[in-house]
């Protein structure tokens, strides 16, 4: 383990810190945004790679990143125009996506300082990372107290265990954001990597990115990743609408397998380097997110993220299902005084 000055964020220090197995793989993650900054990997023949969008800075991550590593909370992807009912309360969010409320609002966890332990774990190196979410924050109802533990484990898996309690009821729904290269994140596209879901249906969406409510069948569709096939197969199916939607996948599917159980959601392999990465969760859905709004931005090391060259594939619960508690099929989202808000996220990596 590794730490090192990153900057300041909010007049505190914010540091960076390395984990590294007996395989010769490493992690950095710093405790802003609780964010994945490289991720170094072996290919078939030995040659390292970081395979994770990121920043050189601490500016970057805090002027213009698109989540790249971070943690979003306290609810990630969309809730309808910031709004939900509880407990017969209607709570009014930030609208930071269109007329939507998005990974937590302004200044979600993503942007905040965490406090940072590091920590070793029987397989290898972590690092526990702690924040409290004062009652109100960017609206949402109650103090929580959420910790994310990171693994680099000596068997190459990155696992991310995320516990939270509650003092109000209050939704939570807090994923792992990183965007994935296996070819190298500097290395372009990831049109030819090939992706599996473990996913028979899908929410489809409204123009805003919002779950009509419906649960639908990938079968017949460019969301059918139940057999392996390059992302850039069928995405041109998904043009965008030419007012700013540049298209490509952005879509939560439903991972088969029941409630609660930690099983395979995808499995994504690079042909050219034998990477692959499976993840593995006990989350009810997954979010494929294809980097449609990459536009060149510049990255870590002289790199240049034009779109599509990241992956990102968050486990989840449902998009806005606070604002569908009770309807057939959709997830429970909300988390009350005395439980325990768990997510378990394993990315478990080899070669073939």
């Amino acid at each position: 383990m590794k730490a090192e000055p990153f900057g300041t964020a909010d007049g505190r220090p914010v540091t960076l810190y390395t984990l590294a197995n007996s395989r010769g793989s490493r992690a950095s993650i710093t405790d802003y945004g609780a964010t994945v900054t490289q991720l170094w990997l072996a290919d078939r023949d030995g040659n390292l790679a970081d395979v994770v969008l990121g920043f050189d800075t601490l500016d970057e991550y805090q002027d213009h990143s698109p989540y790249f590593g971070a943690m979003v909370g306290r609810v990630g992807n969309r809730v309808a125009e910031g709004r939900f009912t509880l407990d017969g309360k209607t709570y009014q969010l930030a609208t930071n996506n269109g007329p939507n409320h998005l990974h937590g609002g302004d200044k979600g966890f993503d942007k905040v300082v965490w406090d940072a332990e590091p920590f070793q774990a029987e397989d290898g190196p972590g690092l526990r990372l702690t924040y409290v979410s004062p009652d109100g924050e960017e609206g949402y109802p109650g103090r929580l107290r959420t910790t994310v533990e990171y693994v680099l484990s000596d068997d190459d898996e990155l696992r991310v265990v995320t516990e939270a309690t509650a003092s109000a009821a209050t939704p939570v729904n807090i994923v792992h954001h990183s965007y994935w290269n296996l070819a190298g994140h500097d290395a372009g596209t990831i049109l030819d990597h090939e992706l599996v879901l473990r996913a028979s249906h899908y929410t489809p969406t409204d123009a805003t990115m919002i779950p009509t409510g419906e649960i639908a069948s990938v079968r017949g569709t460019p969301f059918d990743f139940t057999n392996a096939k390059t992302i850039g197969r069928d995405i041109g199916q998904l043009p965008g609408d030419g007012a700013g939607d540049p298209g490509g996948f952005d879509m939560n599917f439903v991972v088969d397998g029941g409630a609660d159980e930690f099983r395979l959601a995808a499995r994504v392999v690079e042909p050219i380097t034998g990477r692959v990465m499976e993840v593995w969760s006990d989350q009810p859905g997954i979010q494929f997110y294809s980097g449609n709004f990459l536009d060149g931005t510049p990255g870590k090391r002289g790199a240049s993220y034009p779109i599509h060259s990241g992956l990102c594939l968050e486990t989840q619960v449902f998009p806005d299902a606070i604002n569908r508690q009770g309807e057939p099929g959709w997830p429970n989202t909300v988390l009350r005084p005395g439980q325990i808000y768990r997510h378990k996220m394993v990315h478990r990596f080899s070669v073939e």
